[in-house]
């Protein structure tokens, strides 16, 4: 490869000087043939060296033009210290000329963007005409400007980028620009989350209603007189409010939990004592559905854990509740610890139809639901990720494991601790 780069460049410099060579060698023949014109083309010749070191000179200098009539390289790269407090930038950044070619790029711009070639255009890496568009609007008006660029592979990330003008000394317009790159992704993620709530609360919230407000309506006109269809609808708009008072209770324990990150390190709980509160609180709703709940490992000593008895007795009375409500079709479901070293694990498992692979990594979103074709079952959507943000301010988290056919395990990991020590 460097040969044949040698061999190109030693082509390039031949036929840079061929115009030349050629003059030359016409006005030696023309001084061999021509004895009264030996001076006139000795003096041409002359003239000619002269003016073409002059125009090579000129043409070091002078700036290679690119297609839309800007210097490429109108100036030489500032000094050291500019490279320097680039590089010690946090963010990616990059430094391009007026031509749009890269000149300098960070250590955080190469991992974050890959291999750059310097001089290459900033189009080839960026194609995004916003950003372009940008870039030729700063350097037009010499002002600093800014956009977003958000990119879809290879990943989907979001960027904020500043573009700042680099003035060098005794000049007025800017010779490079600075582009600072700010990952803007997990905010844009936070906004589209927060978006997506308010959506689906809304929905959520607006199915009973629209069936409050349909009954009352006919409560008042056809059926004023018909005692069975008010005690029926009646029944409903009961139903309908609870799902309302259900929805809201979620929402504020979500939004209690979410502002409490932290649990205080001298709580501590029997985590055996809690499983068997929870089984025997949600008794009588397995027994309704014919579904026998078993304790396993629950019979030993107290086994302690860090953490608050009343939004640990939430998080499994969510689990047991879930593995009755969807898993019920094995007909029991097992509630238990088992203990390893200096670790305790309490789970719940069911052996109903299981949860497809697909569904698993989302089960902990808002108002996620399993689409299987089956009847809706009752529920706000919201028990997971009321666990799941219950076990972070807890240090820890769900693991789901899940087989088609198979039923469902959800378990939770917890440090055991000696209380008395």
């Amino acid at each position: 490869m460097d040969e044949t780069r040698s061999g190109g460049e030693t082509a390039r410099r031949f036929l840079r000087f061929l115009p030349a060579v050629v003059w030359l060698i016409g006005l030696g023949v023309l001084a061999l043939r021509v004895p009264e014109a030996r001076v006139g083309a000795l003096v041409f010749t002359l003239v000619g060296l002269v003016a073409h070191l002059l125009l090579r000179g000129a043409s070091r200098t002078q700036a290679v033009r690119s297609p839309g009539g800007r210097s490429r390289h109108a100036q030489p790269w500032p000094d050291g210290s500019v490279k320097s407090v680039v590089e010690a930038v946090r963010e990616p950044a990059l430094v391009i000329d007026r031509a749009q070619a890269l000149r300098f790029a960070n250590a955080a711009a190469h991992k974050a963007f890959g291999a750059m070639t310097l001089g290459d255009p900033i189009a080839m890496r960026f194609r995004a005409p916003e950003l372009l568009a940008a870039l030729e609007r700063a350097m037009e008006s010499g002002e600093a400007g800014a956009e977003e660029l958000i990119e879809r592979l290879p990943v989907d990330r979001s960027w904020g980028i500043d573009i700042l003008p680099l003035r060098m000394a005794g000049r007025e317009a800017p010779t490079f620009f600075l582009l600072l790159f700010r990952d803007h992704t997990q905010a844009r993620r936070l906004e589209r989350m927060r978006t997506d709530f308010v959506a689906n609360a809304s929905h959520e919230l607006r199915t009973p209603l629209a069936s409050l407000t349909g009954f009352i309506e006919t409560l008042k006109g056809p059926a004023r007189e018909d005692a069975a269809a008010r005690a029926r609808f009646l029944d409903i708009m009961q139903d309908q409010a609870r799902r309302m008072s259900r929805l809201i209770d979620d929402l504020l324990s979500l939004s209690r939990i979410e502002t409490r990150r932290r649990l205080r390190s001298d709580e501590t709980v029997d985590l055996a004592d809690i499983l068997r509160a929870v089984a025997q609180q949600l008794g009588p709703l397995a027994a309704e559905g014919g579904i026998a709940v078993e304790l396993a490992g629950l019979d030993g000593e107290a086994v302690f854990v860090n953490g608050d008895r009343d939004e640990l007795i939430q998080v499994f009375a969510n689990l047991l509740e879930n593995a009755c409500k969807y898993g019920g079709e094995g007909g029991r479901v097992v509630v238990g610890i088992r203990t390893e070293g200096d670790t305790a694990e309490a789970f719940v498992r069911d052996f109903g139809k299981g949860i497809a692979p697909q569904h698993v990594p989302r089960l902990t979103e808002r108002f996620y639901r399993v689409e299987d074709g089956a009847p809706a079952k009752s529920g706000t959507g919201l028990g997971l990720s009321i666990v799941r943000n219950v076990l972070i301010r807890h240090r820890t988290r769900l693991s789901i494991v899940s087989k088609p056919g198979e039923g469902a395990t959800f378990s939770v990991v917890f440090p055991a601790r000696n209380p008395e020590a």
